[in-house]
């Protein structure tokens, strides 16, 4: 019996265990009745089965010490009389199901464990099925509503990140001090913001409206969700709302940039941190306030688009090559070009996805550049971007909505690169 627990003093050696055990077990026993009811066709077991079932398991690892036979015959032994209701179920039900043989197991289970004084295993083994048992409806319904191409985007997931990032070398090769671990690790961070934010996205594009969908999917892409906008743009219609969105989108893709900065490189982040968090206040705050303005149209635009899921195996690996290519790219810029060959490569990656770009910069800045001199690379590949977004959504958007976009991105842009003044 533990030392921790002298209330239970009086009892005998074994005393404390049987009574967990029969505690324990009448919980999950008590859970079965409870479902259980008055159906005519009574499941197996209840409050009395299930401390019985207990006490065996118990009793088979006390009589079998270090010895494992004894539990394990006892387990075949309680599987066989499951077996035989589990068989019976079948032959009198329409829908029979197998839940009560299987937490059954588990509470045979429970009682060795509590033998062996693994009492925090089988407590929390016990709560887990007494929890998985009482959410039955619940988790069905959760079943019914994940489609199956969700399921599989999350198998992804797992698939770039507990499978590949464990097995990936993590030592530098070549001069350009390519990590492929590091590398990799870049693409899964990336990779889950994005299909954090691609989730998000997904489950509120029904009741969520224009505002909160630029909030999610500037963190997911900014540059996607500003042609999006700017696409579904109507003429002559919420001009002030569709421009303060693409803004709003633009403020998120800085928090973004923050979490990614604060993930790889802390001596960067320490420096832009404060700059992005105004960026994106500003940015996020003054969108919103120019979105209340009052447009000659009423009614709210339609946000209904799908966006594409950033977890394709495909992209992750396009990112990763065009990861590897950032750094060597910055590596022959800094050697050949100086620091003004760096900056014109930032500037110019403002074109396409910055990601790649931005975090080659938190790679590099510890050996080949100074912190500030990244730093500002970061921060003209960011404003270059607003640019660009500013000229996709004055080329794709009507007039009206194309050039309020375009002089809000221009000002982010420019408000962007001002720190480089001092």
């Amino acid at each position: 019996m533990p030392e921790s627990i002298p209330a239970f003093d009086w009892l005998p050696p074994e005393g404390f265990k049987i009574l967990l055990v029969l505690f324990l077990s009448f919980l999950v026993g008590l859970e079965r009745e409870e479902h259980i009811g008055d159906d005519a066709h009574r499941g197996f077991g209840g409050v009395r089965t299930f401390p019985l079932i207990g006490l065996i398991g118990y009793a088979a690892a006390l009589l079998s010490g270090s010895q494992l036979w004894v539990v394990a015959a006892g387990f075949v032994a309680i599987s066989a009389f499951l077996l035989l209701s589990y068989w019976h179920k079948l032959t009198t039900l329409k829908a029979a199901g197998v839940t009560s043989e299987m937490s059954a197991l588990a509470t045979y289970l429970i009682g060795a464990l509590v033998s062996h004084e693994q009492f925090w295993i089988a407590t929390t083994l016990s709560v887990a099925s007494m929890i998985l048992l009482e959410l039955k409806t619940a988790l069905e319904g959760l079943a019914k509503r994940i489609a199956p191409e969700d399921i599989f985007a999350f198998t992804k997931f797992l698939l770039l990140t507990a499978v590949i990032l464990p097995i990936v070398p993590n030592q530098e090769f070549t001069p350009f001090r390519i990590n492929p671990f590091k590398t990799w690790l870049v693409v899964v961070a990336v990779s889950g913001i994005s299909y954090g934010s691609y989730v998000v996205l997904k489950m509120t594009r029904a009741r969520g409206g224009l505002l909160l969908s630029a909030i999610l999917g500037g963190a997911y892409s900014s540059t996607l969700t500003t042609v999006v906008l700017a696409k579904r743009a109507t003429a002559g219609a919420h001009e002030y709302l569709v421009s303060g969105a693409i803004l709003i989108a633009s403020g998120m893709m800085y928090l973004r940039l923050a979490v990614l900065l604060a993930l790889f490189n802390r001596e960067l982040m320490s420096k832009l941190a404060p700059i992005f968090l105004a960026l994106a206040a500003a940015s996020i705050t003054g969108g919103w306030l120019w979105s209340r303005r009052d447009d000659p149209s009423s009614g709210t635009p339609s946000t209904d688009h799908e966006p594409k899921n950033p977890l394709e195996i495909g992209a992750a690996l396009g990112f990763a090559t065009l990861f590897v290519a950032m750094l060597v790219a910055s590596h022959l810029a800094v050697e050949y070009l100086g620091r003004s060959g760096v900056y014109a490569l930032a500037a110019v990656m403002g074109v396409t996805d910055v990601d790649p770009f931005i975090l080659s910069m938190t790679q590099s800045a510890p050996g080949s550049m100074a912190s500030g001199y990244a730093a500002s690379a970061i921060l003209i590949a960011a404003a270059s971007n607003n640019a660009v977004k500013g000229i996709y959504a004055y080329t794709l958007a009507p007039r009206g909505t194309g050039r309020k976009s375009l002089l809000l991105l221009l000002a982010l842009a420019v408000a962007g690169v001002a720190p480089l003044l001092w």
